[in-house]
């Protein structure tokens, strides 16, 4: 059971590792987009590149920072019913949603390495005036599914752990107290 903990902590810490590194990029977007501003409407000098350069960053931190929310419970959850029912039983739904997450997730990951190995393959770019590559964005897209699905499979075993009154988890005191977001 260390082994299984240890999984499940290297992933979680992996993603929130990876999701603190990726929320730089919101730092680096304002600057393109303030930058792109300023050179537009102060200089009257618009770039070709930082609307696209935005868009690519923006990509990436869409893709890898999944993981990271998941890991932190603050995806989406329709809460019309879900909330007034015990740890156990919120636990067991979970485990049966988590159906569709990997159908999901599973075909982001397949098709997404797909077309990122044919994006690298071509040495893609986006054909635009400025043309910078774009197969390092497509590649982020399994990368990011993949963190995605380690991190599902936490949240299920910790589910299954959770509805099954299984010892070897034990939730962090953080997990207890604000298990809705």
């Amino acid at each position: 059971m260390r082994a299984l903990t240890a999984f499940m902590n290297g992933v979680t810490r992996l993603n929130d590792f990876i999701g603190r590194w990726v929320a730089w990029l919101v730092a680096a977007m304002f600057v393109l987009l303030l930058l792109e501003v300023g050179f537009r409407y102060l200089l009257n000098a618009p770039t070709v590149w930082t609307n696209e350069l935005t868009q690519m960053l923006f990509g990436v931190y869409a893709i890898l920072s999944g993981g990271y929310i998941m890991a932190h419970r603050g995806h989406v959850n329709v809460d019309l019913l879900y909330s007034h029912f015990g740890r156990r039983t919120r636990a067991g739904l979970d485990i049966f949603t988590s159906i569709v997450f990997f159908i999901f997730t599973l075909a982001l990951l397949y098709f997404g390495a797909d077309m990122a190995q044919e994006s690298i393959r071509n040495l893609e770019t986006t054909y635009s005036a400025w043309n910078p590559p774009i197969w390092p964005i497509k590649a982020a897209i399994p990368l990011g599914a993949g963190l995605l699905v380690l991190q599902g499979v936490v949240k299920l075993l910790q589910d299954i752990a959770i509805a099954f009154n299984l010892s070897y988890y034990t939730p962090e005191p953080e997990e207890e107290a604000g298990e809705h977001v």
